[in-house]
């Protein structure tokens, strides 16, 4: 098995480890290597406030340290899914200085990133406890790792969130390969919109999904025409037991570029004023008033689309929306009290990847203590 057959924790194998990581750590492993090993502590910390997600990170150091034939301390100073206070040490690491100082570029890479992650995935569960969440971020990831790091911190955001405030969190993902981070041995999804250009009409895809998969629940997606009121109602007069059910969604992924069909500003204000009133009155950014009342999936779109499911006798028909759903919208639906049931969201991710850096320092050599002016906030307490 090569190395891009692995899980990410056991990427990079050792013997590609000097391909990785910064060249002055390689140059540091010579010079230790040449005057004499030490017995080191790193200390570990993010300059942002974070949830502790380290897993990654830990059984590739403890992989390493096998494989090399050395040991390696690992003192965790949160337990995975606790919140991280900015500046707080995360963690010490004690070994050999020989054998631990290239792996510092390898370590933050898988540190830093799933830590943010992992906050935003519980930012925007606890926002939203009712509702339940699926990860669909593996398309917008660079590469398997990250896409292995962010199934990971939304789990780890996930289960803080139903700890913490009872959250149905993240139910699952849309890939095979990170699904037991969420419990599941499949990744979960129905359809692109691709298949209902394939299909040409909305019903149709719909069809075809059902008879392919007829044992499935069915999520459509009804944006594709500029339709979603029509081709919603459409699709439930078309499967009326799935609808009745409980077994039939309808998804809204409608873009930025226009308004969900029938509503307009005059329109999304009215909605809002019948539903959630206190939410447009006080003051807001235009980023906000988009979430609330603007095109694409605002929270007056979905108010309206349960609006009119209700109205067509499918109240048990559910809502999964998508688009944009980062921690800040999240927010917004929940003052909003937008009838969400599913959201589908990439956007846990972190908007800011400077945000994620990790970083480490060594703080003792042979148990002196020792770290450069401004960092003695690292030293351990006590």
């Amino acid at each position: 098995m090569d190395d891009s057959s692995k899980p990410a924790c056991a990427r990079p194998s050792v013997k590609a480890i000097g391909d990785w990581t910064d060249t002055y750590f390689k140059r540091t492993k010579e010079a230790v290597g040449k005057f004499g090993d030490k017995r080191v502590t790193y200390a570990i910390f993010m300059r942002r406030p974070v949830v502790c997600a380290p897993r990654l990170m830990i059984d590739w150091l403890n992989a390493v340290a096998a494989e090399r034939g050395f040991e390696v301390e690992i003192e965790l100073n949160f337990p995975e899914g606790k919140w991280v206070g900015a500046g707080e040490p995360m963690m010490y690491i004690t070994g050999s200085f020989y054998h631990l100082c290239d792996l510092e570029t390898i370590l933050l890479q898988k540190l830093g990133p799933a830590c943010v992650a992992a906050y935003n995935a519980f930012t925007m569960c606890a926002d939203l406890p009712k509702v339940a969440f699926l990860a669909m971020d593996a398309r917008h990831c660079a590469g398997r790792d990250m896409a292995e790091m962010m199934a990971y911190a939304a789990a780890v955001g996930s289960d803080r969130a139903k700890r913490k405030v009872g959250a149905k969190g993240f139910v699952g993902n849309a890939t095979d390969a990170t699904a037991h981070f969420f419990g599941q041995p499949k990744g979960k999804g129905t359809m692109p919109h691709a298949l209902i250009g394939y299909a040409g009409s909305t019903v149709r895809a719909a069809e075809m999904f059902h008879e392919t998969f007829p044992d499935e629940a069915l999520t459509v997606l009804v944006d594709y025409f500029g339709r979603e009121v029509t081709d919603s109602l459409e699709v439930c007069r078309r499967f009326p037991k799935l609808a009745a059910s409980g077994k039939l969604g309808v998804r809204l992924d409608t873009p930025g570029g226009r308004f969900v069909e029938g509503l307009d500003p005059p329109g999304s204000y009215a909605v809002l004023e019948r539903h959630a009133p206190h939410a447009i009155r006080g003051y807001r950014d235009e980023t906000q008033l988009r979430y609330l009342i603007g095109t694409g999936v605002s929270a007056a779109a979905i108010h309206w689309m349960r609006e009119k499911l209700d109205e067509a006798g499918f109240p048990a028909v559910k809502i999964v929306a998508s688009s944009g759903f980062g921690p800040a919208k999240c927010r917004l639906m929940a003052e909003a009290n937008a009838p969400i049931d599913v959201v589908g969201t990439g956007s846990y991710l972190p908007e800011r990847w400077t945000e994620t850096y990790a970083t480490a320092d060594v703080i003792e050599y042979d148990g002196e203590k020792r770290v450069k002016v401004g960092r003695e906030f690292l030293f351990r307490r006590g």
